[in-house]
């Protein structure tokens, strides 16, 4: 802070970082002064560049009301520069963003400050009509008023069998979740039975949201990830004449150019070896999963012919040769799968989590990959889950503040959100913790389970209603 307080003075000293910090410095009191002619100055007595200084040490959640006090103070609670600020002081917060979906066939996204523990409701999803060019369809296709509560994954994959009936009553959109460069994404999915390819940005800084460059491919259901601050997405399914054919395809978004690129298609190898062309014919390769993990994009894979699913593995990806190559035994057949082979999953502190729900639809277990043995181990022997319901997402995985948490309903069918204070990442699992009931105190403090390796915390809870968990991200701004 003192090398920006010293620039107010004329003697400056013109060192190789004080002149940066003076462009800085410049920067605001240029933003500052062009605020409001009237009253140039923010707080009354102080130079703008004192003001904004203190403004970027508060906690964000007071922007929301802060941004309100005048036109002056919006703008700059809104200006990308408060923030690039708040980065150079070490002051950015991670908020955990949780999409839901409710029985009035709407997708609502809510924003969890962990540390204040507020909720915040962001602005919906823009309704946007698309029209189809090339069938010249008037009535257009509709993207956000396409959720339902009762359709599955699983009557997705009828569609792959050839069954277009159930494709064209869809109403479930099936979009991408992904969150680089501090904003939030919404990638696909689906709109009177066509897949597309426009993509939705989330700006938490103008809480506002923008349409951005589309995809190269219509895609639902597809996967993302992020490497070097660019969103790859792979994998998904298209429609087809025959139904929903899944897809090999695989590109990346960058975000400061804002345009998409083009990277090699999934092999699929393992799939190509089946011993019939019955078989191939029948059953259909498709990416479960995609995780971030040292460096590269680790995407599980199933064969699906419904109602069955078969592991076969997976692909990564590396950027530095762009290529793919064949995913570790041990890992891609052990990786856990969720309800219709879903495969979620998330990287704390470099290490690989998965949850693995038990066969008995009222627990489950956590998993960390082993890299040098190509082995999961379980590392929580029971996590308190309550709610097994036909939910499509009765739980999500996240990682902020270096914890791993989950995302789930609590006993009073409240969204809650439990920590898990790991002791020892790769110690043996521990034996039994306490039942969920312990959960249903709303004390966000209260200890929720403690075991020999894991203590389990609630950090917030909250009414949502009937709503359904769809997804989750965490931003760091």
């Amino acid at each position: 802070m003192g090398s920006f307080l010293s620039l107010a003075g004329p003697k400056s000293r013109t060192s190789e970082h004080d002149e940066g910090s003076q462009h800085e410095t410049c920067k605001r009191q240029r933003m500052s002064s062009s605020f409001n002619e009237e009253n140039p100055r923010l707080i009354p007595s102080l130079p703008d560049e004192i003001s904004i200084l203190i403004l970027a040490r508060l906690p964000r959640i007071c922007y929301f009301d802060l941004r309100l006090v005048s036109r002056n103070w919006k703008a700059t609670i809104t200006s990308p520069e408060l923030f690039n600020l708040r980065k150079e002081l070490g002051k950015t917060e991670e908020w955990l963003y949780i999409l839901t979906k409710v029985e009035e066939d709407r997708l609502l996204w809510h924003a969890l400050d962990p540390l204040s523990r507020r909720w915040q409701r962001l602005p919906s999803m823009p309704n946007v009509v698309y029209e189809e060019e090339s069938r010249k369809v008037s009535s257009g296709l509709w993207m956000w008023n396409m959720v339902g509560p009762s359709i599955k994954i699983a009557d997705v994959i009828r569609g792959w069998l050839g069954r277009k009936d159930t494709l064209d009553q869809m109403p479930f959109c099936g979009c991408a979740i992904g969150a680089v460069d501090g904003c939030l994404y919404v990638l696909g999915g689906f709109s009177s039975a066509s897949t597309m390819r426009c993509v939705w940005r989330f700006d938490p800084i103008l809480n506002a949201w923008s349409e951005v460059t589309p995809m190269s491919t219509g895609r639902a259901y597809c996967k993302t990830g992020i490497l070097n601050d660019k969103l790859y997405v792979v994998g998904g399914v298209s429609r087809g004449r025959g139904g929903l054919t899944p897809l090999q395809s695989a590109e990346v978004f960058d975000p400061c150019t804002d345009t998409w690129s083009q990277i090699p298609s999934m092999p699929f190898s393992r799939a190509q070896v089946l011993p019939t062309a019955f078989l191939a014919d029948m059953l259909k390769p498709i990416a479960t999963g995609m995780t971030s993990y040292m460096g590269r994009l680790c995407v599980p894979q199933s064969l699906y012919s419904w109602p069955f699913f078969v592991d076969v593995g997976g692909e990564i990806y590396d950027p530095e040769t762009n290529s793919w190559v064949e995913m570790p035994i041990g890992m891609g057949d052990g990786w856990p799968a969720r309800q219709a082979g879903t495969k979620l999953s998330v990287v704390v502190d470099g290490e690989l989590y998965a949850f693995d729900p038990s066969s008995s639809l009222d627990s489950g277990n956590i998993k960390v990959y082993d890299q040098k043995e190509d082995a999961w181990k379980v590392v929580i022997g029971k996590v308190p889950i309550c709610d097994f319901t036909d939910s499509e997402s009765p739980y999500l995985l996240a990682g902020f503040h270096g914890k791993l948490h989950i995302i789930t309903k609590d006993a009073n069918h409240d969204i809650a959100v439990l920590q898990a204070d790991l002791r020892d990442n790769l110690g043996f699992p521990p034996s039994t913790s306490p039942s969920c009931s312990a959960a249903s105190s709303h004390e966000h403090s209260d200890l929720l389970a403690e075991t020999e390796t894991v203590v389990w915390k609630v950090i917030a809870t909250r009414d949502f209603g009937t709503a359904e968990l769809v997804s989750c991200q965490v931003l760091d701004i």
